[in-house]
C-alpha cells in the first residue's frame, strides 16, 4: 500500500480535510474532461485535414461526418464537467 494512502487511513481525518481531498479531486476530474476534449478534438480535425488533402473534390462529405462525433465529444466533455461541479458542491 502506499504509504500516502496509510498515513491517511490511520490518521482521523477532519470533515475540512476531507472537504478539500474532494475539491482536490473535483479538479483533477475537470482537468482530465479538458484534456481528452482537447486530444479528441485535435485527432478529429486531424483526420479532417488529412482526408481532405487525399481527396480534395469530396470535401465536403469529409468534413461533414466527424462534426457529430465532435457534438458527442464536447457533450461528454460537458457532463463530466456538471457532475465534477456537483460533487463539488457536495
Amino acid at each position: 500500500m502506499l504509504p500516502m494512502l496509510a498515513l491517511l487511513q490511520e490518521a482521523a481525518m477532519s470533515p475540512e480535510s476531507a472537504k478539500n481531498l474532494g475539491l482536490f479531486g473535483a479538479g483533477i476530474g475537470f482537468g482530465l474532461a479538458i484534456l481528452g476534449l482537447g486530444i479528441g478534438m485535435g485527432r478529429i480535425g486531424g483526420a479532417i485535414a488529412d482526408g481532405i488533402a487525399r481527396q480534395p473534390e469530396a470535401a465536403k462529405e469529409v468534413a461533414n461526418g466527424p462534426f457529430i462525433i465532435a457534438i458527442l465529444l464536447e457533450g461528454a466533455t460537458i457532463i463530466a464537467l456538471v457532475f465534477g461541479l456537483l460533487f463539488k458542491l457536495l
